[in-house]
């Protein structure tokens, strides 16, 4: 067993000299380093004494420089040749200086993040493309499954994510729908009243709802609920080490994670979304009645004449995209998380907040495919 550290001060003519005895390393180290630093405190010329050291590390070396300070001279140091080198190697990095590099200011500063902006979303744009691509793989995979291997879905975890994305959402579409409809019933007889148009109220809500508010609050609702919990439960997964457990063992993480949440929301949205068309009506109807005291006879009867069930597939229509760029956005933050917490929520963060953009953008663009299409 290694003996600590140790050592014996004798005064000279040339200066008092420390012999050292023990292992002067991080672990045994104790006590004797600082109490060496007191003892020789204030002296001016200090030899050192090696020869009896078993062992020494940067740890002991530095602690034997300080101890010295100013007086610290590898010409009066005693010792093995390989503890020379030590003391001298470290002896110069203790005197070297860290010089601090001033930081770029100004104009510099605003260049290298407008720099690092481009490459990070260069990234982000490739690793997109990956994560696409594996997706595409495994897509094309399940018919053949279906048929060969029907056991290798996993259709336990589909149907619970459908029943956690779906009939669980139902409550908070509905009466966010409901009051959608509502809203839009009061602000189109406020503003058509002036015209003496009310009537035309109906038409307003049927559209509106059908076209675009039943489907782009579904999605909005989902990105939220569903995409960050995609990303959570996924990224928790990868913090804990599970996924890469599960490609040791042969299992492809698509297949076994992304694929369910991928088919669960290919289901869940367009039913959602009749449910959220059907709630939005029924929010716009019962101003209607109690405003205008048109009944729901004649509110049903003007949105099948003049609205139409086109405008109901046109919305619908949506559901399929928005369920695919909500699903692969939060499972691909998922999968980005690293391995601390702070990563964790940054990735779900961004998992809502792009699902939530992109859904926007793909409105916008259907808006403007239909508009050009004539629907």
């Amino acid at each position: 067993m290694e003996s600590p550290a140790d050592y014996k001060i004798e005064p000279g003519p040339d200066g008092p000299t420390a012999s050292l005895s023990g292992s002067w390393t991080a672990d045994r180290l104790g006590a004797a380093g600082p109490g060496l630093l007191r003892e020789l405190k204030g002296e001016r010329r200090i030899a050192f004494d090696l020869a009896g050291v078993d062992r020494l590390d940067t740890a002991g070396a530095y602690a034997l420089i300080k101890a010295a300070g100013p007086a610290f001279d590898l010409d009066r140091v005693k010792g093995r040749p390989e503890t020379l080198r030590l003391m001298k190697l470290v002896g110069e990095a203790a005197r070297t200086k860290v010089v601090a590099q001033p930081g770029p200011t100004g104009f510099h500063e605003l260049t290298i993040r407008i720099g690092k902006g481009v490459v990070n979303v260069a990234s982000e744009g490739l690793e997109t493309m990956v994560f696409l691509g594996h997706l595409l793989v495994v897509l094309a995979r399940v018919p053949v499954n279906l048929v060969t291997h029907p056991k290798r879905i996993r259709w336990a975890a589909l149907v619970s994510l459908i029943e956690r994305a779906g009939l669980d959402a139902i409550p908070i579409v509905a009466v966010t729908s409901f009051f959608i409809g509502a809203v839009i019933a009061l602000l189109g007889i406020n503003q058509l009243r002036q015209f003496g148009a009310e009537v035309f109220s109906v038409e307003l809500i049927g559209i509106a709802v059908l076209r675009e508010f039943g489907i782009v609050i579904t999605a909005v609702l989902l990105a939220g609920r569903s995409a960050s919990a995609f990303a959570a439960e996924i990224g928790s997964m990868k913090m804990n080490q599970e996924i890469d457990a599960m490609q040791v063992l042969g299992v492809d993480p698509f297949e076994a994670l992304v694929f369910p949440r991928f088919g669960a929301l290919l289901i869940a949205i367009p039913l959602l979304t009749f449910v959220a068309v059907l709630a939005g009506l029924f929010g716009g109807l019962v101003v209607v009645w109690n405003v205008l005291d048109l009944g729901p006879s004649f509110f049903l009867q003007r949105i099948v004449d003049n609205v139409g069930v086109e405008n109901f597939w046109v919305g619908l229509s949506k559901a399929p995209v928005m369920a695919a760029v909500i699903a692969g956005i939060g499972c691909r933050q998922g999968m980005e998380v690293g391995v601390d917490v702070e990563s964790l929520g940054r990735r779900v963060t961004a998992a809502v907040v792009h699902a939530i953009f992109a859904i926007i953008m793909i409105d916008a663009a259907f808006a403007l495919m239909y508009m050009e299409l004539g629907f």
